[in-house]
């Protein structure tokens, strides 16, 4: 009898590390111990950004001032990304060792029983469930994961001459500025008039005119009906015609997945259903990440991880997830987002910082905060140069419950983009 049985190795480990740490008896099952760390180490945010922080470098080599463009070697650049993950994972198994947390190889499932995984049959006081997403794929398009590829592929793939990218989410986004820095001819296709609902309007707009310096061809109001491989070209039917293209990449959003239940006391709907502690219809069985389908985002994952950790544990509370900041790495300037809009809002743009206009366009960027009628904040957005870091400011803000008084006390050092901060609260009184 475990204390605790976690099943999948991505951002549910954290959770095991806490709970072993703290003399529980925990076991970590994962169906492939080379994935240890999920989509997140092996094919999503870590070699992405390995692959980014270099595009940007290219990006903002291509200024006027520099004599020579940067050209980023992507044979050596991959084989260094993958040294990095491998790194990583190696990590990930010191510290289950280190910690006594047993790990097993095996595929497990949820069954009246108990976990079944590898024929066997394991029972455990709680059960954290984190088995992850998979790649939406819509109907009509055969991904043959050489043509029409996935995210996963789009990450080892080396510069193509043409790439179509069908999706405008951070994946859709963030590749179409790597491909388009290294020089490949980039379509991309979304189903709207513009490439986000969410986003402020003056934002997305300048990131729409971002990715068309980048010479990204933006094809607004398409959806993919049909799309197959033929003689090495990607043939492509849509609701305004069709287009050849030598790749296409799906990045059409996640499903969560779901196969890890084998039982009906667990509900399920889109996602394994969850109360707002993450518990499922099962007592004692929890569901944390994309797989509850709340908020697919890795760092989201960890947190409700380590919430369910510490419930188990005795320290039981609702985690906000309003209060997890959001970042898509667009070119050259981020976006990212916390919290909520309301109706008082308050922008200041980077272009009146006296660092302005020391890095390529950053004096497109802007800061915009939401406070309440008690001038407590409740939300912000930015672009800017390093937005994804940023963004932690006003999520820690969030946390601890600051009014822009509060906020003002602080001091930001000079010149940083960091000063912005300073300035849009400053302009609400």
């Amino acid at each position: 009898m475990y204390d605790v049985i976690c099943i999948g190795g991505g951002l549910n480990y954290p959770a095991a590390v806490v709970l072993a740490k703290s003399g529980l008896k925990v076991a970590l099952i994962e169906k492939d111990l080379n994935h240890l760390g999920g989509t997140c180490l092996n094919e999503g945010c870590i070699p992405s950004k390995n692959l980014l922080h270099r595009a940007k470098t290219v990006v903002e080599s291509s200024e006027d001032v520099f004599k020579t463009k940067a050209v980023i070697d992507f044979d050596k650049l991959h084989k260094k990304t993958a040294k990095n993950l491998e790194n990583n994972r190696k990590g990930i198994i010191a510290q289950c060792k280190t910690n006594g947390i047993e790990v097993i190889e095996g595929e497990g499932f949820v069954v009246d029983e108990g976990v079944k995984v590898n024929d066997k049959i394991l029972n455990a006081k709680n059960i954290i469930i984190g088995t992850g997403a998979s790649p939406r794929i819509p109907e009509g398009i055969e991904v043959d994961r050489k043509r029409i590829i996935t995210s996963k592929e789009a990450l080892t793939l080396n510069p193509p001459k043409e790439l179509t990218i069908y999706g405008s989410g951070a994946i859709g986004l963030e590749m179409a500025g790597l491909f388009a820095s290294a020089g490949t001819k980039v379509n991309l296709i979304f189903r709207h008039e513009h490439i986000s609902k969410k986003m402020n309007n003056d934002i997305m707009l300048t990131i729409e005119k971002d990715l068309k310096d980048l010479g990204v061809n933006l094809l607004p109001n398409t959806s993919i009906q049909k799309a197959v491989t033929k003689n090495n070209k990607v043939h492509i039917t849509t609701n305004n015609g069709e287009l050849e293209s030598e790749y296409l990449l799906v990045a059409t959003g996640r499903v969560a997945n779901t196969s890890v239940i084998k039982t009906d006391k667990i509900k399920i709907s889109r996602a394994i259903d969850t109360n707002e502690y993450f518990e499922t219809s099962l007592s004692g069985v929890y569901a944390i990440g994309d797989c509850n389908g709340k908020l697919m985002l890795a760092h989201a994952a960890r947190a409700q991880a380590l919430n369910v950790a510490n419930q188990i544990l005795g320290k039981k509370e609702v985690l906000n997830l309003d209060n997890i900041p959001k970042f898509i790495y667009t070119m050259p300037l981020s976006y990212a987002s916390v919290g909520i809009t309301t109706q008082n809002s308050y922008s200041f743009p980077i272009s009146h910082l006296g660092i302005s206009r020391s890095m390529l366009d950053d004096d497109r960027g802007t800061v915009i905060i939401y406070v309440d009628e008690e001038d407590f904040l409740k939300g912000a957005k930015i672009l800017a140069p390093n937005a994804e870091e940023l963004i932690s400011i006003f999520a820690t803000a969030l946390s601890g419950e600051m009014d822009i008084a509060t906020m003002e006390k602080t001091v930001f050092p000079h010149p940083t983009y960091s000063e912005v901060i300073d300035r849009v609260i400053r302009r609400v009184k």
